[in-house]
């Protein structure tokens, strides 16, 4: 279910951000149910302690929602959830690509500035 790969990376935000809730890890945990704690990509999404790493294992999560979907029948009631469900994770994706590319641009820009200060200001 994607709502397993939503909580799974909020747990993984978590740890990348420092976020400490223990209301909200509760909470997410109990959405995972035994997610959390079966070998896979969820339960390395949990322990995500870098973007990449937090990337790798969200994408990795997402192959097995698309192979449920795809065994799915075209008359199952649960299609149009299913498929709303790919949708929404598929923004997720791009969303946290774009989080990530911003960091790498603040990062790079850093340097930027750093080297401009120097060149004010020459040692």
């Amino acid at each position: 279910m994607a709502c397993h790969e939503l909580a799974g990376l909020r747990i993984g935000l978590m740890n990348v951000i420092g976020i400490d809730d223990e209301a909200e890890l509760k909470h997410e945990l109990a959405e995972l149910g035994t997610s959390a704690t079966e070998k896979g990509p969820i339960q390395e999404l949990t322990k995500a302690h870098s973007l990449a790493s937090l990337l790798k294992h969200y994408e990795s999560s997402l192959v097995g929602l698309e192979e449920k979907v795809a065994k799915l029948k075209p008359n199952d009631p649960k299609l149009g959830y299913y498929k709303t469900l790919i949708v929404t994770t598929k923004k997720v994706e791009l969303d946290l690509r774009n989080h990530m590319e911003s960091l790498k641009t603040f990062y790079e820009n850093l340097e930027e500035v750093h080297d401009f200060i120097h060149e004010i200001y020459p040692e």
